[in-house]
């Protein structure tokens, strides 16, 4: 009977969001909605025709030139302005000022004021939309992450415009004409540990959604890229890691996970997965069904790292170890990162980006492919974030030396083991880190479908 009830609110909430998809619905939202499309509309047929913005051929040029040409470039357009950015990250507010100084040594007379906004509650889309409908714009360029919903109402929508510098793709080993997708600033990873306080093992990512475990995380609805994480499960290549997980397990677990594989077989076949998609469904309805959800990734570590929290998991940003203030109660050494355990199997968490945009009516476009190509092009302008073990600049030469600088591979040493980061080419590699990498494309093509799938079992859990 729940079975079918389950699939009854499915099939309404495919149904609804194949209508929201198409445009149907109304309420106040809708005319912002609206005008929006039919700007974006009308640009797409002008970039269609061959016609480009101001802001298109500015990129366009901007992609061949230098670091030092675009700080150029920027210190005529900006100098004496006041430049306005918004992102996820707090630390934009940190990296402009090491820009700044930046251009000022190569003109000592530059200046310039800035703000930078960090909206809650996943607001910031809806100031980026809202910006848009203006002629120019306040904000000149955001720091952004949910790949999902920047693909579908960011760029899709002609909201946000990608800006590859030249010498970010130069080390990637490529050009910004040939290069596809977002420009990322950086991958963090949010990975799964446990308190080894006690007798409970967690040698394989299915132990996690095994009976009587709990996992603090935090809810899908308040973090989307934990949603993100979710339906990327089902892409085949992650769906086939955790059926290899699940073949390493003893019989007695196998057992207890058969039931609701098979279960799965028809709404994988129904959502059009692959031929491992009931592995991912069932391990998406386990985790939605048993997670302890908890408000935010800090409270989670403080809560794992304490000697009295016994055998209990989580799934949380790995650059919060950083931070624990050792005591006789409470020390790093009392978690465990499951996916450095040598004989762990599966995927060891999940990976996300925080992507660099340009506004579409940018006031200031020129320095902001200036800031963008700093931040990710150099040392310095990752800096901000590079100090922390965890995030990993998308510029491998950047990347290399924020190792030498701050060795987060041996930031725990002995002492603190746990904290020895293995660097990003080993979390995501095959029977290593398995980290699970965010595509937008593919998170926003299953949005609807395996999205809304996930949202009735969220729905149907909390009920």
């Amino acid at each position: 009977m729940k079975k079918k009830i389950l699939s009854m609110i499915l099939a309404a909430t495919l149904l609804t969001g194949v209508m929201t998809g198409c445009g149907s619905g109304g309420g106040s939202g809708t005319n912002t909605s609206s005008a929006q499309n039919t700007q974006a509309a009308q640009e797409k047929d002008s970039q269609q025709a061959g016609e480009q913005t101001e802001i298109d051929k500015i990129i366009a040029e901007a992609q061949t030139m230098s670091m030092e040409e675009l700080a150029e470039k920027a210190i005529e357009e900006s100098n004496g302005k006041t430049f306005y950015g918004v992102g996820n990250s707090s630390r934009g507010k940190s990296a402009l000022p090491a820009f700044i100084e930046y251009l000022q040594s190569i003109d000592p007379s530059y200046s310039m004021e800035f703000e930078w906004q960090q909206p809650k509650n996943n607001k910031i889309f809806e100031q980026l939309t809202s910006d848009s409908l203006k002629s120019t714009g306040t904000f000149a360029m955001t720091l952004i992450q949910d790949g999902n919903q920047i693909q579908s109402k960011m760029v899709d929508t002609g909201v946000l415009k990608t800006f590859v510098p030249k010498e970010w793709a130069e080390a990637n080993d490529t050009t910004p004409e040939e290069y596809e997708g977002f420009l990322p600033l950086q991958t963090l990873n949010k990975v799964f540990m446990f308190n080894n306080t006690g007798d409970a093992q967690f040698n394989n990512c299915w132990d996690f959604v095994y009976e009587g475990s709990h996992p603090l995380v935090m809810g899908i609805d308040s973090e989307i890229v934990g949603k993100n994480f979710l339906m990327m499960l089902t892409q085949d290549k992650y769906a086939a890691w955790l059926k290899d997980a699940y073949e390493d397990l003893d019989d007695s677990k196998k057992a207890y996970f058969d039931p609701v594989i098979k279960e799965m077989e028809t709404d994988a076949a129904d959502l059009g997965l692959g031929e491992d998609g009931a592995y991912a469904l069932a391990w998406i309805k386990l985790w939605v069904n048993n997670y302890n959800e908890q408000t935010d990734d800090g409270p989670i570590c403080n809560t794992l790292v304490d000697a009295s929290a016994t055998d209990q998991s989580g799934l949380l940003v790995y650059s919060k170890l950083r931070s624990v203030e050792e005591s006789p109660s409470v020390s790093v050494n009392n978690v465990n990162v499951a996916a450095y355990q040598d004989d762990y199997e599966g995927i060891g968490g999940y990976g996300y980006c925080h992507y660099l945009f340009l506004t579409k009516n940018s006031p200031l476009p020129w320095t902001s492919c200036a800031f963008i190509a700093y931040m990710t092009c150099t040392e310095d302008g990752f800096d901000a974030w590079g100090k922390d073990m965890g995030g990993y600049s998308s510029n491998p030469e950047v990347a290399d030396a924020v190792e030498e600088k701050y060795h987060h591979s041996e930031a725990g040493g002995d002492e603190f083991p746990a904290k020895n980061d293995r660097g990003y080419d080993w979390w995501t590699g095959e029977d290593e880190g398995e980290l699970v990498l965010e595509d937008p494309q593919y998170c926003a093509d299953v949005s609807y479908t395996v999205g809304s799938w996930i949202d009735v079992l969220d729905r149907y859990s909390a009920g």
